[in-house]
């Protein structure tokens, strides 16, 4: 259900996406508001779930994750024992950074983050010796254009 927001909150939450390091401060001046009620609407925002913990935004190529796969998956199996296994086994990689389950011709698409070649071929190794994946295609990306988690407030 989504939370209704005023034209302060949007603009809060802007400056968050923006940089969540920024003092409270920097904040009020950015969005024209004082402290104490950027403040409690932020607290509000954290209360209601729209604003979870902060975190920083890494260079994945400068710590030399410089492969990045989007693997389509299909599957024959669709049984709750398959999806929990399947689904801890994405959970227990860090080299998965995002999984999603589909509509269409795909069921699962993942976006995977790894040194090279031979890192994501470890990675597919592991992930089909743990459960059975009837077709994996992957697609390596050639050059990221636009990567962004804001959302468009």
């Amino acid at each position: 259900m989504a939370v209704r927001l005023d034209a302060l909150d949007r603009k809060i939450l802007a400056e968050l996406q923006r940089d969540a390091g920024q003092s409270l401060d920097d904040i009020a001046k950015n969005v024209g508001s004082s402290k104490t009620p950027v403040w409690n609407r932020v607290k509000k925002l954290r209360d209601a779930g729209v604003v979870s913990a902060p975190t920083v935004v890494l260079d994945a190529e400068k710590l030399g994750f410089e492969a990045c796969f989007f693997v389509l998956i299909r599957t024959s199996e669709h049984e709750a024992d398959w999806q929990r296994r399947f689904l801890n086994a994405l959970r227990a990689r860090p080299e998965v950074q995002e999984a999603h389950r589909l509509a269409g011709e795909i069921d699962y698409i993942l976006k995977v983050r790894v040194p090279n070649a031979r890192a994501y071929d470890a990675f597919y190794q592991a992930l089909i010796s743990e459960v059975k994946i009837y077709n994996v295609t992957a697609l390596l990306s050639m050059e990221e254009i636009k990567a962004t988690t804001a959302l468009p407030l």
